[in-house]
């Protein structure tokens, strides 16, 4: 049962895309709008599309001493929002959200500026800065719905959501947050207001800018549905739901009418983007139901996502990543403990920030190997080679071997526990195609199959697997 279910809280989360334009944002508040009738809504919304690449560009220009390159971008910032602003709202209105734009890309100006003197981008900066874009879509579409007479306000995330202390990919502390929540949100809603949120943002307990790491704007929208005990989030997006496999590579890919939060987590750990990999965590003990639909197509149901289905047996869906690469490692004699050394191994890619996909190893030559993604890579070979340096150095491990030509596949339902010859099944459609498979790991839970396979092969391998499930 949802323990939120009483409060007839709506959480909307609006994605990049969903507020790409003046039009998109008009789409957004009319959806608000309408809910708004209903029951009380919160609005999560993310940067136009775009504008978040564009603000980490500039603030590298900045710390490259490139005033050209920081203000063309900016000119480019000014005039996205400024004409948004421009087709949305008329006369005071579009004077006084205007003036907002220009004071919050200021801010961004100052920011940048500091790099550029500093020759370096501070972490906590970097999260100051690049929340400008979702403070600028929130001031907008605010500013949007009180012309269109529907009360509004723009909410900075930094003062709601409360977050440790890792910037660039901060982690929620939810009983800061619960406070906050009420004490700002709250009398929001009871006074008939529809709060406009900032995604992707949040801050320390003292007040420091944190983000939640790109992306993050979705599991904003969860912490806050969480924290308000709201009774449903919707999270609107440019596709019609979750599909059983990326469209570009398998054609007949299709909708799922509904997913467990365990079978969505696994999906977005493993690569779809429909929702970030964080979003379902602060939902699962309070159970809320989570919608994914298409503000593009508001005819679609989409995708819902709950604690329970009944389903039949088998895979729900297939995804995959490319970019990532396979890091294999082996003791040079059967002297040293294999059991040892992948615990330090794995404790210097937690320290490198470095998330492991796939673990597999061998139990005879107690070699083992993990996949991690390529733009960690760097790091979890830096802090392996570091903590593992006197096993290196003295012959006691082989040389750590990166193989960076391969690509995930994760096949994932909760049905497929218990299925007799389903992974012999999966394997035999990846053979046929003459697809080698590389490793392959699977949890006692039965929930995902990770294979790993050469990357030229990859895409023949999802379409196989695909069809074979199907």
């Amino acid at each position: 049962m949802n323990n939120g279910s009483s409060s007839g809280l709506l959480v909307m989360k609006f994605g990049g895309t969903s507020m790409g334009s003046a039009e998109r944002m008009r789409v957004a508040a009319k959806i608000c709008t309408e809910q708004k009738v209903q029951r009380p809504v919160v609005a999560v919304v993310s940067a136009m599309s775009g504008v978040t690449d564009l603000l980490l560009n500039t603030l590298r220009h900045a710390e490259a001493a490139d005033e050209a390159g920081v203000e063309a971008n900016l000119e480019k910032l000014v005039s996205r929002h400024a004409e948004a602003c421009k087709e949305l709202l008329k006369d005071s209105q579009y004077a006084s959200a205007l003036e907002g734009v220009h004071t919050l890309l200021g801010d961004f100006r100052r920011i940048a500026h500091g790099m550029r003197m500093l020759g370096e981008r501070p972490p906590r900066s970097v999260d100051e800065g690049i929340a400008i874009g979702e403070r600028c879509s929130a001031l907008l579409l605010s500013h949007f719905l009180e012309a269109s007479g529907v009360r509004a306000q723009a909410v900075n995330g930094s003062d709601v959501i409360v977050t440790d202390a890792v910037f660039g990919n901060a982690t929620p502390i939810m009983e800061g947050t619960r406070k906050k929540a009420e004490g700002v949100i709250r009398p929001m809603l009871n006074a008939g207001v529809i709060p406009i949120v900032t995604g992707f943002n949040g801050a320390t307990a003292d007040g420091r800018p944190t983000t939640l790491g790109r992306g993050g704007s979705d599991f904003s929208a969860s912490i806050l549905a969480a924290a308000l005990d709201a009774s449903e989030l919707w999270i609107w997006t440019d596709v019609d739901g979750i599909m059983s496999a990326d469209p570009r590579s398998v054609p007949d890919a299709r909708i799922l009418d509904s997913l467990t939060y365990s079978e969505a987590a696994e999906l977005a750990y493993n690569g779809a983007k429909v929702l970030h990999p964080r979003t379902l965590a602060p939902l699962v003990e309070r159970q809320i139901p989570v919608w994914s639909k298409n503000s593009f197509n508001l005819a679609h149901p989409g995708t819902k996502i709950v604690s329970k289905l009944e389903a039949p047996p088998g895979p729900r869906a297939v995804t995959s990543m490319a970019n990532v690469a396979l890091i294999s490692m082996e003791p040079a004699n059967s002297a040293v403990s294999s059991t040892r050394l992948m615990a330090r191994a794995l404790e210097a890619l937690a320290d490198a920030n470095a998330e492991i996909l796939a673990f597999t190893s061998s139990s005879y030559r107690q070699s083992f190997c993990f996949l991690v993604r390529k733009e960690e890579l760097s790091a979890a070979l830096e802090a392996l080679e570091s903590d593992l340096s006197l096993e290196l150095r003295h012959g006691y491990l082989k040389p750590i071997e990166v193989d960076e030509n391969v690509g995930l596949l994760a096949v994932v339902g909760e049905g497929m526990q218990g299925t007799p010859g389903l992974a012999g099944r999966i394997f035999s459609a990846i053979s046929a195609q003459d697809v080698n498979i590389i490793a392959i790991a699977q949890g006692s839970s039965e929930l995902t199959i990770s294979i790993v396979v050469h990357r030229d092969g990859l895409q023949r391998a999802i379409q196989a697997v695909h069809k074979e499930c199907r």
